[in-house]
């Protein structure tokens, strides 16, 4: 890796599911993706650095922006496109310009994991309140989930989606640790969650302590 920065989020989304892509375009502020394309999520230290990811990888591919956060501490970048190899062209692009291998990434982490059962009214409202996704019912199973690093909370949730009849409620995929809040019924909460462990459990990378014990 370059001296002084830390890949710290780096993953491949094949096929982005749609919900996850009306998320996406809810909440960016650049070029809004479309379900069915291939999504490449970067998140690098410190923040500053993720100009030059944006920089290597739109001069050697025709991908597009969705999303740029930099944060003091953490830099994360989305980019879409139909073309799937262009996606992993990016890919190549970042790991080609600071030197390192996918293998350099941190190893996500899941910090979290909380079902709750039959949600009362008044909890669906102060959920309701600050989701940008859609709505909890009362009555309904709320799943809560919060991985390390954050931008590991985009390939969760798109999982999550491919495997189960869930609502989306709300992503974080910026800042120190990614949260993602999911509705549905027990049954298909519960296979979410399944999905969740088994996509984060398969990405290799750097041992990650995290900042918290589990």
């Amino acid at each position: 890796m370059a001296q002084g920065v830390e890949l710290r989020t780096y993953t491949i989304i094949d096929t982005l599911q749609p919900q996850v892509a009306s998320f996406i375009a809810t909440v960016a502020r650049g070029f809004l993706p479309l379900e069915g394309q291939a999504a490449l999520l970067v998140e690098v230290a410190p923040g500053m650095s993720i100009n030059v990811v944006t920089d290597a990888i739109l001069k050697r591919t025709a991908v597009i922006p969705g999303m740029q956060i930099v944060e003091r501490a953490f830099g994360m970048l989305e980019v879409h496109s139909d073309d799937q190899g262009q996606v992993r062209e990016a890919g190549d692009a970042v790991l080609e310009h600071y030197g390192a291998t996918a293998a350099d990434r941190l190893k996500p982490r899941i910090m979290t994991s909380q079902a709750i059962t039959g949600i009362e009214g008044y909890h669906t409202m102060l959920i309701n309140r600050m989701r940008h996704g859609d709505m909890i019912l009362q009555g309904q199973t709320l799943l809560t989930v919060e991985v390390h690093p954050a931008g590991y909370a985009l390939i969760a949730a798109n999982e999550a989606e491919k495997a189960a009849n869930i609502k989306i409620l709300e992503i974080v995929i910026s800042g120190a640790f990614g949260r993602l809040w999911l509705g549905g019924d027990e049954e298909n909460i519960a296979q979410a969650a399944k999905a969740i462990e088994t996509v984060l459990s398969s990405i290799d990378g750097r041992e990650n302590k995290g900042d918290r014990a589990v």
